[in-house]
């Protein structure tokens, strides 16, 4: 593979991960609207919320078969349109039915969608020897930045979902399917050597189980911020309607900002160091959100929050990789079922313990959850992290 190769491989996936950012934040941002439009109702709801990571996860599972098959760069490409086109389903129907169909699709789509860029990004960060895995999923919180900035615009203009999504799907999908000409797979010889205890073959999940943990401790934390934040600040810290709406974007930026640098702090420290740290701050972060006086202390408590939760997703699928070299398809497609775990378990669980017992304590839970990625840090590899068992590229190799 050229390094032209790399650099083309590598920026079609980036823009592969920012158009999926675009697209599920537009889903989930306009959740009222969507319930609105199909009449459904608060007890309906949440099956229909719980749906689309249940099946996501049977899409991941679904993908580590077919991968065996075909390259991840296919189901990526085919299953990038079916996300959008299902997205623009969910703004054109009129039934439940309709809105059950579109929801189901996306949901299945997306598995495959999350599995198969992983599985690139993976293999190209293999290829170039160095940490460039959080710069894909900056690209996604840029993504999801600007999916949440449209999904304002139509929301304060009263524009239909369509309206709101066809302009969006329009432009993305064929930017997507251009892009989708130059996706990579690193590859390299080292991908076929011996590493760790099962690296050759078969995934053993007894060595893949800390990172599993991990992963749904990350989005536990990931979806106490985006479903409760606003509801805490208001309701426990006594913020205005318009405040309450704030800690979510600063959580995003603070998010894309972290994963935009993150890279060179894995360079610079190895992964294990920036994993401790970011699981310090965010557990932080929910401490300060936790004994916050004021509206203002929460906002700096969601804003530590950004900053420590964004490098722990990226690096748990690098070091899935780096783990089972010679089959790190298989190992990122086991690994993101436990993305869809935690952000199932994580509302669910903040909400039954603010009502039942009080929202300040509640937020203690996601903290030790956080927490409990120290006793696995080890588990993200040797510092500095190595690619393929120690075969790293030397840096006259870069690319990119």
């Amino acid at each position: 593979m050229t390094d032209a190769g790399l650099r083309h491989g590598r920026a079609s996936l980036g823009l592969s991960f920012g158009v999926q950012g675009v697209a599920f934040a537009l889903l989930v941002t306009r959740i009222p609207a969507i319930q609105d439009q199909y009449g459904i109702s608060d007890g309906l709801l949440p099956v229909f919320l719980a749906a689309v990571p249940i099946l996501a996860g049977a899409g991941s599972v679904a993908t580590e078969k077919v991968v065996a098959r075909v390259r991840p760069g296919v189901v990526l490409r085919w299953s990038q349109p079916l996300v959008l086109l299902a997205l623009l389903g969910v703004g054109a129907g009129r039934e439940v039915w309709h809105v059950a169909v579109a929801l189901g699709v996306f949901g299945l789509a997306v598995g495959a969608l999350d599995a198969s860029m992983n599985m690139l990004g993976v293999s190209l960060q293999r290829a170039y020897g160095r940490s460039i895995m959080l710069g894909f999923h900056a690209a996604y919180s840029l993504g999801g930045i600007a999916g949440a900035s449209l999904a304002w615009a139509g929301a304060r203009w009263d524009l239909s979902l369509l309206v709101s999504y066809l302009p969006v799907v329009v432009v993305l999908l064929p930017a997507a399917l251009v892009g989708s000409r130059w996706y990579t797979e690193g590859g390299g010889p080292e991908a076929k050597e011996s590493g760790p205890a099962g690296a050759g073959g078969a995934v053993s999940f007894r060595l893949l189980l800390p990172l599993c943990l991990v992963m749904s401790f990350a989005y536990i934390g990931d979806s106490t911020v985006s479903n409760w934040s606003a509801k805490y600040l208001q309701d426990v810290l006594g913020s205005s309607e318009q405040l309450a709406t704030v800690p979510y974007n600063v959580y995003m930026v603070t998010t894309l900002l972290g994963r935009a640098v993150g890279d060179l702090g894995v360079r610079r420290f190895g992964a294990v160091a920036v994993v401790r740290g970011g699981s310090l701050l965010a557990a932080g972060g929910f401490a300060v959100v936790a004994v916050a006086p004021g509206a203002w202390a929460g906002m700096l408590g969601f804003t530590m929050l950004g900053f420590g939760l964004c490098v722990i997703v990226p690096q748990t699928f690098a070091a899935a990789g780096r783990m089972f070299p010679g089959n790190s398809d298989a190992a990122v497609a086991r690994l993101n079922i436990f993305n869809y775990v935690g952000f199932l378990v994580g509302s669910p669980l903040v909400g039954a313990l603010g009502d039942a017992w009080s929202y300040r304590g509640a937020m203690l839970v996601p903290m030790v959850l956080v927490l409990a990625t120290l006793v696995y840090a080890r588990a993200f590899g040797p510092e500095p992290a190595r690619y393929g068992g120690g075969h790293e590229r030397p840096h006259t190799a870069d690319v990119g």
